[in-house]
């Protein structure tokens, strides 16, 4: 039988490349006099921008650590062992680069399996051992803490979480076992699926106390001394920790279907890992710790080996990575200082621009429109959304008083632009009247400024092309929620020169948006494959397939909405106008819906009516609707919608639209909140063989987002 050496030396093997965490030992006398202390320092030697991973090599240095202690509790030279992190970091979990290497289940099995065995000698030590929660703790680093007799939290620690639901794994090293048999299978839930798959939802250090994570709070000046001292006292019986009776009963069963009905509401059955999670949950009510071990050891196996782990890695790379290095982006050197930004329009989405660039660079802001009210009205905007943040706390008064001071309103575009060094524009969404705003801010704004346009679909280059001065035109083009959402699609038009491109991804960056450069085509990247994934949808329903078929043909996808109900928030009226774009454009594959021509002539603002609290259609829609006799079952829409977005997919890529497959993933991830576990959607068209029954190849090569051969 292989030992945990024997396990953690082949997993090693498979990982040359492991950022190796040392789990450096240190003995000294705790206080009040309760004993001989043995402390476990997690550090990669790296400062917090690397925070400490948990590959092969590291589990092997912490059982190292782990055999040095062990000697010592046997032996009675210490009353008690700790573990916890370098400055920030306490431990953020295994190491997706090496989880990306393994390619067979039995190597899968044996980093569960290592991981295990490791923790379980720690939870089996002959003296109480303690977590210090010092900073960012996730994944098996929490596990870490979860195999501990005791833990502290600090109250500075801004992020702690299980996340692996959320990239297409499970916590695997204990979590989903001894979470609730620690807090209760309610609580567990949260943590494991709810704040997962809300879009990996940290904790700070007080909700992990609120929790019953943690046993006790200190504040992160002085924590870990704060933390000896209570735990000289735990050792002595000065303190006793008192921990809430776990509901065994049906509390247990309804938190589990609670997490049943919110991972259906999330992936709709479409990716395994919170199904997994949850069965585990569920067997672990009878407090068997270590069947819940071997059921973490198969899952974990099983789910490394499935092509959604590998898309959601994929996809986590790519915001991490790819999103902060954009492709093709000019030397960032060539940028220029803004020192002053103007908004053109005073609307929702010109007053939210303001209220973020006012947020993020704190330089003054002037918005204009055609009359005074509006001005006054989006400038009203910004000074209220302030004093929400500041009613939050996420603001002090000092900060607010001077965010509202840089922003303000004027009607004349000479007063309030001769000095900008950033214009946007957010007016009505029609080629005459960005031209002729551009026009307007040519004539007063500094020959350097920056003109950017937030058009969702227009030519950036067809807007510049009546300037004197077209190359600081670019696309600057933000989706809606702008708080929210974080993509930029930043467009290049023909006469765009580097200086104007390298300033836009300069705000970009402190925006702290993800910006991804795009070629200025029909409607850029995701409302072009938006509008064509919602064309098809729209034309099955126009040839005869009733509403309800063609919505849950697409259920399966585990998008974060279905399309209609995403009309609805873009808008029918904004959506048929895309429509109409890309129709001009590309007129053999956009098509423009009749019937939704129809609903936005009678003023409808979407397809549903919600009386009964879930959508149902609106029968005066219904009324409207035009259908003819073509009825295709749910599998024959979804082919036909998976083949059209790859054939769109295909031509952009073949169009350079933007410079790689990745780039498209990047923009439904963080542009259209697509999932994770479909790595945005080119891995998914892989997977399913839809890439080459439509275009011949696949779009990313084989172990890219899939497992390797």
């Amino acid at each position: 039988m292989s030992t945990t050496a024997d396990l953690l030396k082949r997993a090693a093997e498979l990982f040359p490349g492991e950022v190796v965490t040392q789990a450096h030992v240190r003995h000294f006398d705790l206080p009040l006099g309760a004993g001989r202390f043995a402390l476990i320092t997690l550090d990669n030697g790296h400062d917090h921008t690397k925070p400490t991973t948990l590959g092969p090599q590291s589990l092997a240095h912490f059982d190292a650590a782990i055999d040095q202690v062990e000697k010592e509790a046997a032996a009675g030279e210490i009353v008690g062992v700790g573990v916890t992190g370098k400055p920030f970091i306490f431990a953020v979990g295994a190491d997706l680069k090496g989880v990306e290497l393994l390619g067979s289940h039995e190597d899968a099995l044996a980093i569960g399996n290592g991981g295990h065995d490791v923790f379980k000698r720690l939870a089996g030590l002959a003296v109480p051992t303690f977590a210090y929660y010092n900073g960012a703790a996730m994944g098996g680093g929490v596990e870490i803490g979860l195999h501990c007799s005791y833990r502290t939290v600090s109250a500075a620690l801004p992020a702690f979480s299980l996340p692996e639901v959320f990239l297409g794994l499970l916590p695997g090293w204990g979590g989903c076992t001894l979470l609730p048999n620690l807090i209760g299978a309610d609580k567990a839930v949260s943590v494991i699926i709810e704040n997962s798959l809300n879009q990996n939802k940290q904790l700070k250090g007080a909700q992990v106390y609120e929790l019953g994570i943690a046993d006790a709070l200190f504040e992160g000046a002085d924590f870990l001394e704060q933390s000896l001292t209570w735990t000289a006292a735990v050792l002595k019986g000065e303190i006793v920790v008192e921990r809430p009776v776990i509901d065994r009963g049906e509390g247990w069963d309804q938190a589990v279907a609670k997490g049943r009905f919110l991972a259906d509401s999330k992936v709709h059955g479409a990716a395994p890992a919170a199904y997994r999670a949850l069965d585990i949950i569920a067997t672990a009510k009878n407090g068997d710790l270590q069947q819940g071990y071997d059921a973490e050891d198969q899952a974990l196996a099983d789910l490394i080996m499935s092509g959604e782990l590998r898309s959601g890695i994929y996809a986590f790379n790519l915001v991490q990575k790819r999103g902060k290095r954009p492709a093709g982006a000019p030397d960032k050197a060539l940028a220029r200082p803004v020192t002053k930004v103007g908004v053109v329009g005073a609307g929702l989405m010109a007053s939210q621009l303001a209220l973020l660039f006012l947020r993020r660079l704190e330089v003054p802001v002037v918005l204009t429109d055609i009359d005074q009210e509006r001005v006054d009205r989006g400038v009203g905007y910004v000074h209220a959304e302030i004093d929400k943040l500041l009613g939050k706390g996420r603001v002090n008064q000092d900060k607010a008083n001077r965010l509202k001071g840089l922003v303000s309103g004027v009607l004349d575009k000479a007063e309030g632009f001769s000095d900008a060094d950033f214009v946007i524009e957010a007016v009505f969404e029609e080629i005459g009247v960005k031209q002729q705003v551009f026009a307007e801010v040519e004539a007063v704004a500094p020959a350097h400024a920056i003109l950017a346009t937030n058009t969702s679909s227009l030519s950036v280059t067809e807007m510049a092309s009546k300037l004197k001065n077209p190359e600081r035109v670019v696309g600057f083009h933000f989706f809606n929620p702008v708080a929210v959402l974080p993509l930029l699609e930043i467009v290049r038009g023909e006469q765009t020169d580097d200086a104007s491109l390298a300033t836009a991804f300069a705000v970009a960056k402190k925006l702290k948006k993800t910006a991804v450069l795009v070629k200025d085509a029909p409607a850029f990247v995701v409302n072009r494959i938006l509008t064509r994934f919602m064309g098809e949808i729209q034309n099955v329903i126009d040839e005869g397939t009733p509403v309800d078929v063609a919505e849950r043909a697409v259920e399966p996808l585990g998008l974060p909405m279905s399309p209609l109900v995403l009309l609805e928030l873009v808008g029918p009226a904004i959506g048929l106008h895309v429509s109409e774009t890309l129709n001009r454009a590309f007129p053999e594959r956009f098509t423009v819906s009749p019937n939704l021509k129809a609903v936005v002539e009678a003023g409808k603002r979407g397809f549903y009516v919600y009386e009964s609290g879930k959508p149902e259609l609106d029968p005066e829609v219904a009324a409207l609707l035009k259908q003819g006799d073509t009825v295709l079952t749910e599998e024959q829409v979804r082919a036909r919608v998976l083949d059209a977005v790859a054939q769109e997919i295909g031509l952009m890529l073949d169009e350079g639209v933007v410079a790689e497959a990745q780039d498209i993933d990047l923009c439904l991830i963080t542009g259209a909140g697509w999932p994770f576990h479909l790595g945005g959607i080119t891995p998914y068209l892989d997977r399913e063989g839809v890439s080459e029954r439509v275009n011949g190849k696949r779009f990313l090569a084989p172990g890219v987002a899939s497992v390797p051969a």
